[in-house]
This record gives C-alpha cells, sequence and structure tokens, in this order.
C-alpha cells in the first residue's frame, strides 16, 4: 500500500505538470487534526482548473493515479461538458488507497472554496487561492439548539413511534424498520448530539453520522445505544425501542436543565402507554386499549 508521502507527490505532481491545473488544495479528514489516522483515510482533493471539458473528453488521464478496484463518478449526467463547473472522481485503487478527486474551475473555487473550515492549500501556481485560516473543524461543530428546535426533536421522537409500533403488530418488517433507522434514529442522534455539544460548549463535532459518539457517550450510554440496533425478530425489535426510548429520556431531560427548555414528560408518557400496548396486542384484537 502506497504511503501517505507516495500519495501526495503523486497527486501534487501530476497537477504540476498539467498546465490546465492551476491550484491543489485538500479537504476532509487528512486535514483534520483531530480525526484518528488510520489506513481507511481517503485523500479528498481539489484541482483547480482552467476549463472541465477537455478532461472529460479524454478519460484515460486519471488512469497515472494507479490501478482502480471501482470508481464512482457521481457528476456523471446528460449535459455537455462544458457546462460543468464541477466533476468528481471516486476512486479506489487495487493498494486500498482512495482518492476522492474533484476538478473545479477557478469561478467555482472563489464561489465554495471558504465554506468548508477543513481546507488547506496544497499548491497555488497563480496566487488564486483567497487567505483562509488553517483547517479546523468548526464547520462541523454540533449547533446549539432553540427551544424550538429541541421540541421539534422530542415530538418527532414519540410521535413517530406510534408508526413503529403499529408496523409491529401488522408484521409490516420494512415499514417497522425504517420508520425506526430513519425517522426515530435522526432524532436520537439529534440529541445525543446535543448532548454531547453542552458539554464542550458547542464546539466539538461528533463525526460524520455520529461516529464519534462513542468518545462522549459514558460506557452504558454507548451500551444502551448499541441495544437499539436490533435484528428483524419481533421481541428484538421492541427491546431495541425501549432502549432507544430510555436513551432519549436521560439525555433530553440533561440537555432540557442545561438549555433551560421544557422537556415533554406528557408526549413520553403517552406514547410509552401506547407502546406498551401494542407490544402485547392480540392479532385479533378489536380495539388497542
Amino acid at each position: 500500500m502506497r504511503n501517505e508521502q507516495d500519495m501526495m507527490h503523486l497527486i501534487i505532481e501530476t497537477a504540476r505538470k498539467n498546465d490546465r491545473v492551476r491550484a491543489v488544495y485538500q479537504n476532509g479528514s487528512r486535514v483534520n487534526a483531530k480525526a484518528p489516522a488510520d489506513i481507511f483515510q481517503d485523500y479528498d482533493i481539489v484541482y483547480v482548473v482552467t476549463e472541465i471539458a477537455s478532461f472529460l473528453k479524454k478519460p484515460d488521464w486519471i488512469n497515472v493515479f494507479g490501478d482502480r478496484l471501482i470508481m464512482q463518478k457521481p457528476d456523471e449526467v446528460d449535459m455537455p461538458h462544458n457546462l460543468y463547473a464541477s466533476y468528481g472522481y471516486l476512486m479506489l485503487f487495487t493498494d486500498g488507497n482512495r482518492i476522492d478527486l474533484r476538478l473545479q474551475t477557478i469561478e467555482e473555487m472563489k464561489r465554495t472554496y471558504e465554506r468548508d473550515s477543513l481546507t488547506a492549500p496544497i499548491l497555488d501556481k497563480d496566487g488564486i487561492l483567497p487567505v483562509i485560516p488553517p483547517p479546523s473543524d468548526r464547520s462541523y461543530h454540533v449547533q446549539k439548539p432553540t427551544a424550538a428546535d429541541y421540541y421539534r426533536c422530542t415530538n418527532e421522537f414519540w410521535w413517530c413511534l406510534q408508526n413503529v409500533g403499529k408496523g409491529i403488530w401488522r408484521e409490516e418488517l420494512p415499514y417497522a424498520k425504517q420508520m425506526f433507522e430513519r425517522i426515530i434514529r435522526k432524532e436520537l442522534d439529534q440529541m445525543i448530539s446535543w448532548w454531547i455539544g453542552c458539554k464542550h460548549q458547542f464546539h466539538v463535532s461528533v463525526g460524520k453520522m455520529g461516529k464519534y459518539f462513542r468518545h462522549d457517550l459514558t460506557h452504558d450510554q454507548w451500551l444502551t445505544y448499541q441495544s437499539t440496533y436490533s435484528s428483524g425478530e419481533t421481541d428484538d425489535i421492541w427491546k431495541s425501542i425501549f432502549a432507544a426510548c430510555a436513551l432519549f429520556r436521560e439525555l433530553a431531560l440533561n440537555v432540557a436543565a442545561q438549555l433551560d427548555f421544557i422537556y415533554a414528560e406528557e408526549e413520553e408518557r403517552a406514547m410509552l402507554h401506547f407502546l406498551k400496548s401494542a407490544q402485547h396486542l392480540q392479532k385479533d384484537a378489536k380495539t388497542i386499549f
């Protein structure tokens, strides 16, 4: 597997030798001093170019980066090549390295360059890259909620659990699981993020999709969170629901106390009553309660 020095040398020299490439910068975890370093880290690279059409007309130019295992071109659509302001190649190589390379016109760079705080200039042939602060994860910090944000989260969490409960009773596994994973987990993860944000005065990132939750949750909280991931077995799904309810309540009460919000005690009480009724409801039942 090529090391970081080899990869960066290849990326920079390829750009240096190509007159169409006028600047290079890097985003992502490799410029984030707080991100754990490992062999799976991508190289998130942007080539600032004079135009994109010529690159797309001769697609073999990317072969210089190595033998590819698989590639994705997420911007590939049915439109004239000369209309692209930005175009990406996601490349996984046979040695395990991955480069997410984006071509970007100078005009597009000027529009977007300063949006991501995890940005580091690598090469600038013409002095076109704006001066920016050193890279940090400040663009990804958990945002402090308003009272309305907090209530929306708690209300959505408790309200939508009824859909999970009735989906289980109806034996509609895809519906029940997707309601839980797409709706309920989103609100659970949001509350976890706010709880962690409170711990760090909202100067913290929990990582994409909460990948750093484990670092801040207590051991018991993390075990409870793990138990919210269930199999497709009915009993296991019910256990995951009540685990999510317990963890959500614990963290939501703490967030409310720290930010002077009001927790939805009545909504929780009502939905737990509904869920426990649905959990033990016979298939031939004529009424829920």
